[in-house]
């Protein structure tokens, strides 16, 4: 049930849109409903969200939040972010509560996957 003052709903810029649904389709499974050439609207990614046309990056070098993913296989997720297009930014690195790594979209877009510790 959607709650008052819960998240949601999360917007990114893209750069390129069709670049944006190849990379995260490829990459992560996510399947997306465009609404004009400007727009598209994410399906299957956990929390609703889309992508609006913007020549603007999203990074936290800039000040942005940062949208972290999760991966119940890090390593693995690591790969097909990097054989789908995306560019590592922070190679796995272990925080408390778990690891994980930093990567660019093919737009410049900075997000992170974490996962659980290993025991």
């Amino acid at each position: 049930m959607k709650e008052t003052g819960k998240i949601n709903y999360v917007e990114m810029p893209s750069r390129d849109l069709e670049a944006t649904k190849r990379f995260f389709g490829d990459a992560f499974g996510w399947s997306f409903i465009d609404y004009g050439p400007e727009y598209v609207s994410i399906e299957n990614a956990g929390l609703d969200g889309g992508f609006f046309k913007s020549d603007k990056v999203a990074t936290t070098d800039h000040g942005s939040v940062l949208v972290v993913l999760l991966s119940t296989d890090l390593e693995a997720t690591l790969e097909k972010v990097e054989l789908s297009g995306g560019k590592i930014v922070k190679d796995i690195f272990t925080f408390p509560g778990g690891r994980r790594f930093h990567f660019n979209d093919p737009n410049g877009n900075e997000y992170a996957v974490w996962s659980e510790p290993k025991v």
